[in-house]
């Protein structure tokens, strides 16, 4: 038979194995190839070939070599666990990004202490090199095998009556899973487990809750040590630990999950974001709207909402009764149409941008919530464009490159990636139109953004319900990507809602409508804006820019004029004047993060000066107020990082 590998043909014996391939090719790829693909199918080394194909090896260098190593420590930690707490049930445990879990249903969670234990299990089943296993059983004989076993015959009884169900067997240890694993598991040769959470089965909060171990595997104990000293200093930049320790902001449990209260500091940088962001769009010929936080769920059956995306609405009142329904509004499109909507336009009226700081509600599961990055109320800076469709490429460049602008302004520029959101043709009932429609604006798009020049990725299933769209993406510090700014276009509602203007030509017409955001949501910036400065903001972005530091009681006047003088300028200032020891003072305000602290003794007063310590540029010496105001005012303006 003939192996084709890049390119290259091979004629080996039918039945050889991946393994005695890679071997063949050369020593070191027999060692590190962890698992390989034939014809596009990832499969473990121990799969004999029988006909000629195309293979491609990968090793731990690859995204489908990690994943098999991880997959595989998954298994032996649920082997481990399954040796100190045989009563335990399995449930799951998936390779993820940076590494694995798996789900267990136990009566109580797994301390820190069961942790080292399952942990040093785990590394005798290491050292023990036992070999990982593939057989095949049917229907009957794999619910004979995991009687015991009840989230496993769960997911067997979905399974067809006729189809072979995949198992693999470690010793004492067999789960039921698709693969692929790596040959035994004395390949896993570093691991780490990370922590134990609750986790509810198949994510739904109507399941149990079950016990989560998370952790990591790699292939050097060096590799790992360097990710877990990432993770590390990742952990000290998250924005749930110095947002509260600032804070910036806090929850309460018997408020809600998801539902935090932004506290004065917190708040005002939003405050200060959202001025920047509307000024700009007022800049860029934007009209603002103020729409009502919730409507009659007549609205959203014709925009759509009701029949695609209700399971994530909040709803007041009963669902199935005739009376009147309200729902909560989870985006503010179907109540900015309705400014269009109150006069007749013209195709002079367009384009026609409208804008919104929009608090929406969103009923996202518990699973979901992750401090400022998903919330269940947040604060976005909506907006809605009518155009016709000779000005559509122009109107999305400019909503583009007015996100461009903004995440250059905050800093965030550099971190973000940008998606192509595309329909699904595959599940047709989540969208809304036709697929010849759904094709000509996705090209019609895809054309934009070639012509825009942007690098970007593909992603079916991630448009919504009504047309394409342009995500900018952006991890957090633990890798965890969320979308940042969208870019919509919309070729459906407008019609839906009789969205019409007179063209030209007399007739009337339906316009694209452009859904976008220039920063997205508030508190998610935010949270990334707190973890991409570690709590150290730009001036003109920091809660509290200017720190008074007076040496003793006598100076507390004088450093009171001050405070006044420059809060008439618009600099955010804050006086310490606790009977505290300056250097005390100093360390406070360093540990605040505070762009600037001025410090006032005898020779300052006497003077009209201050002493000006820079949080980055340290100790700057004297100066006088009026000279400090001004190069504080124009750092301000410029909005340097």
């Amino acid at each position: 038979m003939i192996i084709v590998l890049r390119g290259d043909k091979r004629e080996y014996e039918q039945g050889t194995t991946l393994a005695n391939i890679a071997a063949s090719i050369s020593e070191g790829l027999g060692r590190a190839a962890l698992c390989a693909s034939v014809d596009g199918i990832v499969c473990d080394m121990r799969t004999p070939i029988y006909k000629d194909c195309e293979v491609e090896f990968f090793t731990f260098d690859s995204p489908e070599g990690k994943a098999a190593l991880r997959h595989s420590a998954a298994h032996i930690c649920a082997q481990a666990v399954k040796r100190l707490y045989p009563e335990t049930k399995l449930a799951i445990g998936p390779a993820i990004e940076n590494g694995f879990y798996y789900d267990f249903d136990r009566d109580q969670g797994f301390s820190a202490d069961e942790l080292s234990a399952i942990e040093a299990e785990m590394k005798k089943i290491v050292k023990e090199n036992i070999p990982i296993e593939y057989f095949e059983l049917s229907r009957a004989e794999a619910v004979e095998l995991m009687k015991n076993e009840p989230y496993k015959l769960e997911l067997i009884n979905e399974l067809g009556q006729d189809e072979k169900i995949s198992f693999y067997r470690q010793s004492d240890f067999t789960d039921m899973c698709a693969g692929p694993h790596v040959a035994s598991t004395g390949v896993v040769k570093a691991f780490r487990l990370t922590s134990a959470a609750g986790a509810y089965w198949r994510g739904s909060e109507k399941n149990k809750m079950l016990a989560r171990i998370y952790g990591t595997a790699f292939t050097k104990t060096s590799e790992m040590e360097e990710y877990l000293a990432a993770v590390e200093e990742a952990r000290k930049r998250d924005h749930n630990k110095i947002g509260r320790e600032m804070g910036l902001f806090t929850t309460v449990d018997y408020i809600g999950q998801g539902l935090p209260v932004m506290l004065p500091k917190g708040a005002r940088m939003i405050q200060i974001l959202q001025r920047f962001i509307e000024d700009e769009e007022e800049k860029r010929g934007y009209l603002l709207t103020k729409t009502p936080f919730m409507a009659k769920r007549e609205l959203y059956k014709i925009s759509g909402h009701w029949q695609h995306y209700r399971e994530n609405m909040f709803i007041l009142g009963d669902p199935e009764s005739e009376g009147e329904v309200f729902a909560l509004r989870p985006m503010t499109c179907p109540f900015q149409f309705q400014a269009y909507l109150n006069e007749m336009r013209s195709y002079r009226d367009l384009p026609l941008r409208y804008n919104e700081t929009s608090t929406l509600f969103r009923n996202e599961s518990s699973g979901e919530m992750h401090g400022l990055i998903r919330l269940r109320q947040f604060t976005i800076s909506e907006g809605h464009l009518a155009c016709t469709p000779e000005q559509l490429e122009d109107e999305f460049i400019g909503c583009v490159d007015l996100a461009k602008y903004v995440l250059e302004t905050i800093g965030l520029a550099d971190d973000v990636t940008y998606r192509f959101s595309k329909w699904d043709p595959n599940n047709k009932e989540k969208y809304i139109g036709s697929a010849q429609t759904w094709e000509r604006v996705q090209n019609q798009m895809r054309d934009i953004l070639n012509d825009m020049g942007i690098s970007y990725t593909e992603e079916e299933g991630e448009a919504a319900f009504y047309g394409p769209k342009l995500d900018i993406q952006i991890k957090n510090v633990f890798g965890k990507e969320d979308t940042l700014v969208t870019v919509q276009i919309d070729f459906q509602l407008a019609e839906r809602f009789g969205m019409e203007y007179v063209d030209r030509d007399g007739q009337k017409k339906y316009p694209y409508v452009i859904h976008r955001t220039s920063l997205g949501c508030y508190e998610r910036t935010l949270a990334l804006l707190i973890e991409k400065y570690a709590g150290a903001f730009p001036t003109w972005l920091a809660p509290v820019q200017v720190k008074l530091l007076p040496i003793s009681e006598k100076h507390h006047e004088y450093c009171k004029k001050l405070a006044k003088r420059l809060a008439d300028n618009r600099i955010r200032v804050e006086l310490d004047d606790r009977s505290e020891k300056i250097g005390y003072k100093i360390r406070e305000a360093q540990l605040e993060k505070v762009p600037y602290m001025l410090i006032v003794g005898d020779k300052e007063q006497e003077s009209g000066a201050v002493s000006v310590r820079s949080r980055r540029d340290g100790d700057l010496g004297a100066k006088s107020a009026d000279a400090f105001i001004e190069d504080v005012l124009k750092e301000i303006a410029a909005r340097t990082k």
